[in-house]
């Protein structure tokens, strides 16, 4: 599968199947025509004492996180409208007739009806991967693997590396050949190298997952174990060179430019003539080595790993893959894994929601321009650009007072702003899918030809202008994201609804929702990572030595705060791996209270229920934040999610907030107050 290079965002989903499969109608809804829901909220917890808590306290107490999912709340519950909205769409074109080859409906409703013949998927049992996996076991030398990587690695995963497309980081405006590491059936290097019993425990359940696996396509048990031992065992090689996700935090870690000839040097046991070759790229170019490190340890791989050992390791990664595909013994399988061990989930999606998030994830633009169609108003976009525009005024004001900066760095700051690119709703121009055939003969065979037809359209980019009106995510998602590489903000429709955003809602409700992820994703430009990267999206110094060490200081504060949270049983929250997205929630936060402050209804003082603006506009930013995750869920993020729990991003950003102290009269010494000797100020 391509390689793709991750940017700030305000959230991250289950890793399970795809990125639409997060949600379910159970119960309450939420809805911005309530505005603040009073029952919701628990009012013996004092506000000064745990805002989170008082919020949304009584909500937590009574929601019980439906079976089929790890967490339940504000995005769930969301994204579950438009999940529904999206059935209603596939319902309607899967049964449409003479609709053009090639089209949106087309694409749409043959995949859709492929992943709802459960009849046909049942028959089938493995049978659409038998010749994948029977070309693997035909490998007789070492020029056959590669045949066979290249294959797995367009189609399924990605086996040893990523290989793929992406911006230049100091030249950003050309995309460039880019290796990373990863071939892990586990989502982190941790689970491999640590000995706590936790992660022992989960080791033997992946264990497991493999040794069901390969007796499903016919092994017996002691055969199927062993192969499972063996295919850790390389895993874990991979694992012991992997950068760790802190590492992997500063872009210039993970820069490391080189020629064809300089990359066989480094890792000369392994044939790249030969590998870019057969991909399709015979002449990359430069090309973006981010771990040279690992690279020395993939050679070592292929040159000391028996042949059959990994054929075996080929064959696990296409039947990894394909497993949410296939027939249920291997749905079963693969769930009981990635979606009850690592999520905490107590049972499978909906089958119409797993395929429809299969479909979002291979051909969610085609899907996106259906569902933008009909449910996202030109007059929202206008509403939600206006937001934009105030927050990006009252960031300037805030850099321009900046008392801990220079002139220097603060004239480039501001240039750095100016420059942002703000994307709304949907793209000005849809990615073409033309030359992708999706048919109605088997749901496996188009999730094939998809991931194909993705993977060579993103190696195709080779050497070639960065196309900078691409989105990174579908409009039909709730979630938005900064790009540091091309300095852009990215809000699609998905989440342009309430909890976080109605353009028929007073101001403190969508300042407090939609106007803090405005504020988060804009903060990202200038966060540990973000700020490494001048207004044309290069990686550049444009910080006096003086601003830089002013910068981390203050940063170290907010690092030191979250290490101090304990998220789940003994378990602290990483610090260094959640700083850029918890100095974007800070900055978020305190950008759009400025922006607030300026409209009408922040300067009337009228209360609304009870609250005042300022009151309001804190409880609406809890109320986005109003997620109930499981333990096994809390668990897996500590290891892998830059993003800090629910709970410690409304009350970590708010004890820093002197707005917020002054809306609830939160005094020196209380918990909700950060001390003066710990108070963190950045942006």
């Amino acid at each position: 599968m391509a390689f793709i290079k991750s940017s700030g965002s305000i959230f991250i989903f289950p890793l399970l199947f795809a990125m639409l499969i997060i949600s379910k109608s159970f119960g309450q809804s939420m809805s911005l025509n309530d505005e603040i829901n009073r029952k919701d909220m628990d009012t013996t917890v004092s506000p000064t004492v745990d805002f989170f808590e008082y919020a949304n306290g009584t909500w937590l107490k009574d929601t019980k996180i439906p079976a089929a999912y790890s967490g339940w709340g504000s995005f769930y519950i969301l994204g579950d409208e438009n999940l529904n909205k999206l059935k209603s769409i596939l319902s309607s074109v899967e049964k449409e007739s003479n609709v053009k080859k090639g089209s949106s409906q087309q694409l749409v409703g043959d995949f859709y009806y492929t992943g709802m013949d459960t009849v046909k998927i049942e028959q089938q049992g493995f049978d659409p991967i038998k010749k994948d996996l029977e070309s693997v076991n035909m490998i007789n030398n070492i020029k056959d693997f590669y045949k066979e990587l290249v294959k797995v690695q367009l189609g399924f995963s990605n086996p040893l590396f990523s290989f793929g497309s992406g911006a230049d980081a100091k030249d950003s405006k050309m995309n460039i050949a880019q290796l990373y590491q990863s071939g892990l059936g586990m989502p982190d290097r941790d689970y491999y190298l640590k000995d706590d019993n936790s992660t022992k425990t989960i080791r033997e359940e992946y264990s497991q997952l493999i040794t069901k696996s390969f007796m499903l396509i016919g092994y017996d048990s002691v055969k199927a174990m062993e192969t499972a031992k063996e295919i850790i065992a390389l895993e874990t090689q991979l694992a012991k060179a992997s950068m760790s996700r802190v590492e992997e935090r500063d872009p210039h870690n993970i820069y490391h430019k080189m020629t064809v000839k300089e990359l066989t040097a480094l890792s000369s046991d392994f044939n790249w003539n030969e590998y870019f070759t057969l991909i399709g790229v015979s002449n990359p170019g430069e090309i973006n080595v981010a771990q040279p490190e690992f690279f020395k340890e993939v050679s070592n791989v292929v040159k000391t790993t028996p042949m059959n050992v990994l054929k075996e390791y080929l064959e696990w990664n296409i039947i990894r893959n394909a497993e949410p595909y296939l027939s249920n013994p291997f749905v079963e399988a693969n769930f009981n894994f990635y979606g009850k061990v690592l999520n905490g989930t107590k049972e499978m999606q909906p089958r119409w929601k797993r395929v429809l998030g299969t479909i979002d994830g291979q051909v969610g633009m085609e899907l996106g321009k259906l569902f933008v169609a009909k449910y996202f108003p030109p007059y929202a976009k206008k509403r939600a650009l206006d937001l934009v525009h105030n927050l990006m005024a009252a960031l300037r004001v805030r850099i321009e007072k900046l008392e801990w900066m220079s002139p220097e760095t603060k004239k480039a700051a501001l240039k750095k702003l100016s420059e942002f690119t703000v994307k709304i709703g949907y793209p000005d121009k849809w990615k073409s899918y033309k030359g992708l055939d999706i048919n109605r003969d088997s749901y496996f065979g188009n999730v094939l030809s998809a991931s194909i037809f993705n993977s060579k359209k993103d190696i195709a980019k080779i050497g070639k202008p960065v196309d900078k009106t691409e989105w990174g995510m579908t409009p039909q998602t709730v979630n938005a994201y900064y790009n540091p590489e091309n300095n852009e903000i990215v809000f699609p429709a998905g989440i342009l609804q309430p909890p976080f955003f109605d353009p028929k809602a007073d101001d403190a409700i969508n300042y407090g929702g939609i106007g803090a992820v405005i504020g988060h994703e804009m903060t990202h430009g200038f966060d540990d990572q973000g700020r490494q990267y001048d207004g044309k999206g290069n990686m550049k110094d444009w910080w006096t030595k003086t601003d830089e060490e002013n910068f981390d200081k203050r940063a170290q504060r907010i690092v030191d705060q979250f290490d101090s949270y304990v998220a789940v049983d003994t378990l602290h929250i990483n610090g260094k791996l959640t700083e850029g997205e918890n100095i974007a929630d800070l900055g978020g936060i305190n950008i759009s209270f400025d922006a607030f402050m300026k409209t009408p209804e922040y300067k009337s003082g009228k209360e609304i229920n009870g609250f005042t603006p300022s009151q309001r506009f804190f409880l609406s930013f809890a109320n986005i934040w109003k997620i109930k995750n499981r333990p096994e869920r809390l668990r897996l993020r500590v290891k892998v999610d830059p993003h800090s729990p629910e709970h410690y991003r409304v009350d970590g950003p708010l004890s820093n907030t002197p707005a917020f102290w002054k809306a609830f009269n939160v005094k020196p010494g209380d918990p909700m107050r950060s001390p003066d000797d710990k108070l963190v100020k950045i942006w």
